[in-house]
């Protein structure tokens, strides 16, 4: 039995992911927002001298928010481009990806007030 060729290979694809993550910074404000902070949560994890497992924690919630923006920016194309008029359907869909990316930021904040209170208040 012939096997099909496999038509993209893994550096292909992994190039495809890097152009829609590269794609997203540019095209997409919120995008660049969620890099700004990470950004100043680095720093501010440098400048706080962070244990191993509070840069990790920092790490998964920041991919978790950037992760989840990247899935609500996709969506919010994706869903302009077949309806680009309003219907409440495609509206409802938008809202509950956003609800996503907000739920992710709302646990990511918390986890950061958790890590860097204490340490700039005492």
């Amino acid at each position: 039995m012939e096997m099909k060729p496999i038509p993209y290979s893994f550096f292909h694809r992994l190039g495809c992911a890097w152009k829609g993550i590269l794609n997203a910074i540019y095209s997409e404000r919120h995008v660049r927002v969620h890099m700004i902070f990470f950004g100043l949560v680095v720093l501010a994890g440098w400048l706080t001298c962070l244990a191993p497992w509070e840069w990790m924690g920092i790490m998964v919630f920041s991919a978790l928010v950037i992760s989840m923006e990247l899935i609500n920016a996709s969506l919010e194309k994706m869903l302009d481009h077949l309806h680009p008029g309003y219907h409440v359907m495609i509206g409802q869909a938008k809202d509950m990806a956003a609800g996503a990316v907000l739920v992710s930021v709302i646990l990511s904040v918390i986890f950061g007030l958790w890590i860097f209170l204490p340490k700039w208040i005492g």
